[in-house]
């Protein structure tokens, strides 16, 4: 039923890209139930809406594949808030839906790493409701230092010197720890 009604939608309007088509009519058929067929195809592009996600802006169709709730929920209630430097993109429902009346916060990961240090502390704050706007660079003192992810389990995880995937030997101290001998 969803598939007649998204091809006559496409072939009504002339739409060519039936991917986005799909998107629309669906979410249009949702979001607009009261209004009516017509509010429904009124010409309007979801993706053209301010800080809205386009599917294609979110990591095309794998990306839907790979995680169609997430997706699917951006695409239906998020609005875009922006972006850390390394890439992680932060959204905000557009009504708000939680009983304490503040709209629900989350983040889309830039890699396939779905990691809660990759988030800078600037945007972890805005994400937990610290602030109402994320932190900004201007603000930042000279020792503060630019936000490193958790790097254990990688090439480039912290390792002592002498430890045995360091590559290298620790040299012998005369106070290093010598064992107890039952003989002396």
């Amino acid at each position: 039923m969803l598939w007649i009604t998204v091809l006559s939608g496409a072939v009504r309007h002339g739409w060519t890209d039936l991917t986005s088509s799909f998107i629309e009519t669906s979410m249009n058929a949702t979001d607009d139930t009261v209004a009516g067929e017509d509010a429904r195809h009124d010409g309007k592009n979801r993706a053209s809406r301010p800080g809205a996600p386009s599917l294609a802006s979110l990591g095309g169709w794998r990306a839907l594949i790979n995680n169609p709730g997430l997706i699917l929920n951006t695409l239906r209630h998020g609005g875009a808030v922006g972006q850390d430097a390394l890439g992680n993109r932060y959204f905000e429902e557009r009504r708000p839906t939680r009983p304490d009346g503040r709209a629900r916060r989350w983040v889309l990961y830039a890699g396939r790493a779905r990691d809660a240090s990759l988030v800078p502390p600037e945007w972890h704050a805005w994400l937990h409701f610290t602030t109402d706007a994320p932190l900004s660079d201007a603000n930042r003192r000279p020792w503060q230092r630019p936000h490193e992810p958790n790097m254990t389990g990688t090439a480039f995880a912290y390792r002592p010197k002498g430890h045995d995937y360091a590559g290298g030997a620790r040299p012998h101290v005369s106070a290093d720890y010598e064992p107890w001998t039952p003989d002396a």
